[in-house]
C-alpha cells in the first residue's frame, strides 16, 4: 500500500539530528598536570578534524535526503526498508569517527582506522542508490522528476565506486584517502542538474 512520506521524512530527520550530536561525545576535555592544557588540546587535533569532517558528511547526506524526497511522492514498504538501512549506516559514522580519532597517531593501526572510515561510506552510498534507484523503478517519484532521474542517477553511481577508492588509497596514503573523502562530500554537496516544468496557466474565456 502506498502512503505518503511525511513520517518517514520525520523520522528520518531525527535520526539524522540524535546521529550528527553524538559526534560531539568524541571529544573530550584533555587531562594533565596543570599548564599543560594547551599542548593537551594541540595533542587532539585528529579528534576536532575527524569531528568537523563527520559533521560536515552528515549534514551533507541529511541535504540529500531531503532533496531525494523532494522528488520522491510516495513510499511502499521496500523504501521504508531501503530508507532504514540508509540510517543504519548514518547512525554508525560516530564510531568510525572515534575509531579514526583514536588511532590516528598509531602508525600500525592508522590504515585499518582510516579503512573502517572510508568503508562506512561506501557502504552508505550503496544504500543511497538502493534508496532512489527502487524509487524510480517503482514509480514513487513525482512524474515531473522523470526527466531529471538520470542526472541524480549518475551523480549518485560515483559514490560506491569513489568511496571504495578512496579506501583502497588508505593503504598507500591515509591523509590522501581523506583529503579525497572531503573532496566527494564537496561534490556530494553540490545538487545534480534537475529540468523543471513551469505549470500550465488557465486562462479564462472572457466575452
Amino acid at each position: 500500500m502506498l502512503t505518503e512520506t511525511s513520517r518517514v521524512e520525520a523520522f528520518s530527520d531525527g535520526v539524522f539530528a540524535i546521529a550528527i550530536t553524538l559526534l560531539i561525545l568524541d571529544v573530550h576535555v584533555p587531562g594533565g598536570p596543570a599548564g599543560s592544557l594547551g599542548s593537551a588540546l594541540f595533542r587532539q587535533w585528529p579528534t576536532y578534524v575527524s569531528f568537523l569532517i563527520s559533521f560536515a558528511f552528515i549534514g551533507i547526506m541529511w541535504v540529500n535526503h531531503h532533496r531525494l524526497f523532494n522528488h520522491i511522492r510516495r513510499s511502499d514498504n521496500s523504501l521504508l526498508f531501503f530508507n532504514l538501512l540508509l540510517l543504519l549506516g548514518v547512525t554508525v559514522v560516530p564510531f568510525p569517527t572515534a575509531l579514526l580519532a583514536n588511532r590516528y597517531f598509531i602508525p600500525a593501526d592508522r590504515t585499518v582506522a582510516a579503512a573502517v572510515f572510508n568503508g562506512t561510506y561506501f557502504v552508505i552510498a550503496i544504500f543511497f542508490n538502493v534508496l532512489w534507484h527502487h524509487a524510480v523503478r517503482s514509480g514513487l517519484v513525482d512524474s515531473a522528476t522523470l526527466e531529471s532521474a538520470d542526472s541524480i542517477s549518475k551523480q549518485y553511481a560515483v559514490g560506491p565506486v569513489a568511496y571504495l577508492a578512496c579506501m583502497g588509497l588508505t593503504w598507500i596514503s591515509v591523509p590522501a584517502s581523506i583529503l579525497a573523502n572531503v573532496v566527494l562530500a564537496i561534490f556530494f554537496a553540490i545538487p545534480p542538474k534537475t529540468h523543471h516544468h513551469k505549470r500550465p496557466q488557465m486562462h479564462s474565456a472572457t466575452k
